[in-house]
């Protein structure tokens, strides 16, 4: 049984690894993590505010992974 709380801390960590543990699908999970590789990736090579769309997706996954998590 899949705790919610322990997937949204884990989409904290890396996005996507909750909605792993979550039992969502290994293909959301990678597409997860894809995005917010993308968003690291553009915030840190532009060396602007951008980086926060990374952080809003990380929010964003933990709170997926928290309400999707079976109880």
């Amino acid at each position: 049984m899949a705790s919610g709380i322990l997937a949204a801390i884990l989409s904290l960590i890396l996005p996507g690894l909750g909605q792993l543990y979550g039992g969502q699908g290994a293909m959301k999970s990678i597409i997860f993590i894809i995005i917010a590789v993308i968003f690291y990736a553009i915030g840190a090579s532009t060396g602007s505010f951008l980086w926060l769309l990374a952080v809003i997706f990380n929010i964003y996954a933990a709170y997926d992974a928290y309400v999707n998590a079976p109880d």
